[in-house]
C-alpha cells in the first residue's frame, strides 16, 4: 500500500533553482516519486510512497520558505502510481497566464468541506467547476457550470463571456485539490466580484470527509497519477486511460468499436494517422512481451 499526498501552497520563493536539487535529492533518498512543480509563486504536487518517505518530503516541504503550515491531501494507492520522480521549475505552479494574478496577496473565502452543500444549494450562488473538459465529464457537483475549458489558462477568456450572466450572484469555485480555484477567486477578485468562495482542500478534501449519502457530487474525480480516478472515501475509481490520447476511459468506452488497447479511443480515433497507430501498436506489443517477461516496460509507466 502507497501513500499519495497531493499539495500546493502559495508563497513567495525568490530563488526555486536553489530548491530544486535539494528536494529531488530528498524525494529519491526515500523512495518517494511524482512530480512537484516549483515557481516564484511556490510549490505545487502530487507524490506516493512508504509512510515514511512521504513523512520525510513532506518534513522537507515544511521547511521551505513560506511553507511550515502547508496542507496537503492524503490517500492510498495498491500499486506505486508513478513511474518516477521529478521536481521542474515552472513560470506558474498552475498556468493561467495572467501576470496580474497573485493569490499571496488576496483570495476568495475558504470553505470547509463540511459546509459546501449547504453554500452551493443557495439560490443566489453560481457554482464553477474550474477544471478541465475531460475532467468534468466523469464527475462533478449538482448544478454545476462547466466553462468546457480544455486547460486552466482558458478561464480567463470564459469568465469575460459569462460573467454578466453571474451579476448580483455568490460565486463558488471548485476544483480537484484547490490550487485552481484559489488562484481563479485571486482573479474574480481583480474583476470586481465582490463574494467569491472556493472549496478548501478541494473535491479530494470533500470526498473524503462527506458521506456519500449525503454528498451533492456525481461521478468520480480524475486524479492525475495512475490511478485515474477516485471516488467517494478516495478509493481507487473505475476509470482507466486511454494511453493513445491520456483521457480517461469507462470500461463501458472499452466496449466501442473505435477502441484498441494502447492504440485508440473514441475520443481519438480521428485525430492521430495510421503512421501513429502503428507505432502505438509496436508499443503495445512491447508492453505485452515486458508483461510476459513479468517486468515493467519503459513506455508501460503512468
Amino acid at each position: 500500500m502507497f501513500i499519495v499526498a497531493a499539495l500546493y501552497k502559495f508563497t513567495p520563493f525568490p530563488d526555486p533553482m536553489a530548491l530544486k536539487g535539494p528536494l529531488a535529492r530528498t524525494c529519491c533518498a526515500h523512495g518517494v516519486r511524482g512530480t512537484l512543480l516549483l515557481a516564484r509563486e511556490g510549490i505545487n504536487g502530487t507524490v506516493a510512497g512508504s509512510r515514511e518517505g512521504i513523512d520525510a518530503v513532506i518534513a522537507h516541504i515544511r521547511s521551505l520558505p513560506g511553507c511550515a503550515d502547508i496542507e496537503w491531501k492524503e490517500s492510498t494507492a495498491e500499486s506505486m502510481p508513478f513511474p518516477r520522480m521529478k521536481v521542474r521549475l515552472k513560470q506558474e505552479i498552475v498556468t493561467m497566464g495572467q501576470p496580474d494574478v497573485d493569490p499571496t496577496a488576496s483570495v476568495g473565502t475558504y470553505v470547509e468541506a463540511q459546509d459546501w452543500n449547504d453554500l452551493i444549494s443557495g439560490e443566489d450562488v453560481v457554482v464553477i467547476d474550474t477544471r478541465n473538459d475531460y475532467e468534468v465529464a466523469i464527475g462533478t457537483f449538482e448544478n454545476a457550470e462547466d466553462p468546457l475549458t480544455k486547460t486552466f489558462g482558458e478561464f480567463p477568456d470564459w469568465w469575460a463571456r459569462n460573467a454578466g450572466r453571474f451579476d448580483n450572484k455568490k460565486v463558488a469555485m471548485f476544483c480537484t485539490g484547490g490550487i485552481r480555484c484559489e488562484k481563479a477567486s485571486n482573479y474574480l477578485l481583480g474583476q470586481g466580484v465582490t463574494e467569491v468562495f472556493h472549496l478548501k482542500g478541494g473535491i479530494l478534501k470533500y470526498l473524503e470527509n462527506v458521506p456519500k449519502e449525503k454528498s451533492l457530487w456525481h461521478g468520480e474525480c480524475f486524479v492525475f497519477d495512475g490511478r485515474v480516478s477516485v471516488s467517494h472515501g478516495l478509493e481507487e475509481g473505475s476509470y482507466d486511460l486511454c494511453h493513445a490520447c491520456r483521457m480517461p476511459i469507462s470500461e463501458a468506452d472499452k466496449s466501442h468499436p473505435d477502441f484498441e488497447q494502447g492504440v485508440s479511443c473514441h475520443q481519438c480515433i480521428t485525430s492521430t494517422s495510421e503512421d501513429d497507430k502503428a507505432r502505438f501498436r509496436e508499443r503495445q506489443k512491447q508492453i505485452e512481451l515486458a508483461r510476459a517477461r513479468g517486468e515493467t516496460h519503459f513506455r508501460d509507466e503512468g
